[in-house]
């Protein structure tokens, strides 16, 4: 999308997506969701001197239902997506959650996403099937495959589902979580709506963050989980950085001659509106293996797009026109280790390795040695004792929404416990 076209809600436009203003609507500088970490305080002060609150759980999910279904989203998925998303902020993954309401919104207004579409089936088989997402917001066409793949993997060992002309639908992660749920092996790919990932030795952005999850059931340790993009950071880290104007490791962002860039203001101009320059894929530097990261990136690529026929960023954007919906593509493979082996010995062995990663000597003393997974299962735990954390900023813009369509504001801070 080109810049410099009108900016609805004060959001900005850039060549490759939506960025957010942060609370004071004078500033260009993108709004920054809050950095993982201990919050201690059920009231904190953020760094830019705003306050924030922890908002409980079921607020949170209320809050983004009653937004989805004033506009227009039918009330089961409306349901689905909300639970979802209030899953993400849950787990601590604060980018993905609720405060993806403001860009969803934005793409409503633009008539790129088909709020009250449903998704259908189109192939169903022994093992596999694929479903046109219909345009539509991401989420719900996701479930139903995680959901018919895992169906399938009980029955026949293995089961694989790709989404079409689907929407953005958060973290992979909790896609690959409803396979260990239901205890069997769970892999997510997906595509991107817009070109973020420069490749190797390339000037110009081709590729999208393009998300891998993968997740296994253990039987006494919480389930390993690996939710990752394939670039060396996620863009929301950049923004980040700019937010507290805190210099870049060299590698996370190169300009168009392949060179860091260093300057967050600078790298973000280089991700959201120059046509060159932007994220390196994961490893950051061909001499620390960045054809690696390039890789997984095409081959999430192959598995969420190519295999079910959604469009390539890269090539969809040159021809597409105002309205187009973003087409994005999804993979979700699941697989029964029932299938393979006696019950039950692949969730010991499982425990056998992670317990074997724990007691690993540390480099560190009082820094324990965890697998994927277990830092957001913590964070899970917490956060539903003490709630999700609303910055001012996002407060604003939710209510903002609010206003807009018509919802009610139901946000509440979490009950003080006696």
């Amino acid at each position: 999308m080109a810049s410099g076209r009108a900016r609805p809600c004060n959001f900005i436009w850039g060549r490759r997506g939506i960025g957010w203003s942060i609370a004071n609507a004078t500033d260009s500088r993108p709004f920054a969701p809050q950095e993982r970490g201990p919050q201690n305080r059920r009231h904190a002060v953020a760094s830019n001197g705003t306050s924030t609150f922890n908002a409980s759980p079921e607020s949170v999910r209320e809050q983004i239902l009653r937004v989805l279904s004033a506009w227009g989203m039918q009330p089961d998925l409306a349901g689905t997506a909300a639970d979802l998303m209030a899953e993400t902020d849950l787990l601590g993954i604060d980018s993905h959650g609720i405060s993806m309401l403001p860009s969803y919104e934005q793409k409503v207004l633009a008539g790129t996403l088909a709020i009250a579409a449903r998704p259908r089936v189109v192939r169903d088989s022994t093992a596999s099937a694929l479903l046109d997402g219909m345009g539509g917001l991401g989420y719900p066409a996701a479930e139903q495959a995680m959901r018919m793949a895992v169906d399938k993997a009980l029955e026949h060992g293995v089961g694989a589902v790709a989404v079409r002309n689907s929407h953005h639908f958060g973290a992979a992660g909790v896609y690959a979580r409803i396979a260990v749920r239901r205890g069997v092996v769970g892999l997510v790919t997906s595509s991107a709506n817009g070109v973020i990932m420069v490749p190797t030795h390339a000037a110009m952005p081709m590729l999208g963050t393009n998300p891998i999850a993968f997740a296994a059931p253990a039987a006494r340790n919480e389930p390993f989980v690996l939710d990752m993009a394939t670039t060396t950071v996620a863009a929301n880290k950049v923004k980040v950085y700019d937010f507290h104007r805190k210099p870049l490791p060299p590698g996370w962002a190169v300009d168009e001659r392949g060179e860091p860039v260093t300057d967050a203001a600078q790298a973000m101009t280089y991700i959201f509106d120059r046509p060159e320059g932007g994220l390196t894929p994961l490893g950051g530097t061909p001499a620390m293996s960045s054809h690696k990261g390039y890789g997984l990136a095409m081959m999430a690529q192959i598995l969420g797009s190519t295999l079910n026929g959604s469009g390539f960023a890269a090539v969809h954007a040159k021809r597409r026109q105002p309205g187009d919906p973003d087409n994005i593509g999804h993979f979700f493979l699941a697989l029964n280790p029932d299938a393979f082996r006696d019950a039950g010995s692949f969730e010991a062995d499982l425990d056998e390795m992670i317990d074997a990663m724990h007691e690993a000597p540390r480099a560190q003393p009082d820094v324990p040695v965890q697998v994927a997974g277990e830092p957001e299962a913590r964070e899970r735990a917490r956060r539903e004792r003490e709630g999700i954390p609303i910055p001012a900023a996002l407060e604003m813009r939710l209510r903002e929404i609010c206003e807009r369509c018509r919802a009610d504001f139901v946000l509440a801070p979490m009950a003080a416990k006696a």
